[in-house]
């Protein structure tokens, strides 16, 4: 399943937790949304909330649940609900989960440090997202890492679907883009005025530059 358009690079708003957010980036244009169901994140939704924050957008942008080591039934239960469109697991989930949400239907992004990209060719995933390494904790630094390792694995892999975050504002969106012309931009941090809540000129910047 194509999650992202083929040519371009597209943008990916992560961390979205209020209605207003969600309303925001679909007029905007934003290609996807991600919702942070990992409970100790900053930006956590709730999956009770998740009804209010997302299914006003269904159809309007993609709706990415991420999660850490959450049970596939959970998983499946916001799908069935018709609340996310694709899943982004973020923490050690082995192959066969990514292996039983795809025989469901749902698509799957599996996130990956850069140091561990490696691993990659074990995930059958619709799309690798390459992050910054964060040690022992999971999920965004919201610190860059060397892009070399991703532009690496961008040359032995030239048909993945790569999804690029870490650190990346709408001060080097642009330098990102040209160093490894990724599928997507995966951006919480450098939308934001505060964890969780987005910042539309921000929103508006990385737009403008996605759009070149």
């Amino acid at each position: 399943m194509h999650l992202f358009p083929d040519s371009g690079t597209s943008l990916k708003i992560c961390g979205v937790t209020t209605a207003a957010d969600a309303e925001m980036l679909a007029r905007l244009g934003v290609h996807a949304l991600g919702a942070n169901f990992f409970p100790k994140s900053k930006r956590y939704l709730a999956p009770e909330k998740a009804a209010e924050v997302l299914a006003p957008v269904q159809g309007k942008i993609l709706r990415v649940g991420v999660f850490v080591n959450a049970p596939v039934a959970q998983i499946l239960d916001l799908a069935e609900a018709c609340l996310i469109d694709a899943a982004q697991l973020h923490g050690d989930e082995p192959p066969e989960d990514v292996i039983a949400l795809k025989n469901r239907g749902i698509p799957v992004i599996k996130a990956l440090p850069a140091t561990e990209l490696h691993t990659a060719p074990d995930y059958p995933a619709d799309a690798i997202l390459i992050d910054t390494p964060a040690g022992k904790d999971y999920g965004g630094t919201g610190k860059t890492f060397d892009w070399s390792l991703a532009t690496a694995f961008k040359e032995k892999y030239p048909e993945a679907v790569l999804l690029l975050a870490g650190g990346i504002t709408p001060e080097n969106a642009a330098e990102a883009i040209t160093a490894l012309h990724p599928t997507a931009l995966d951006i919480a941090s450098g939308a934001e005025s505060s964890p969780g809540i987005k910042d539309e000129e921000k929103v508006k910047a990385l737009v403008s530059v996605t759009a070149l």
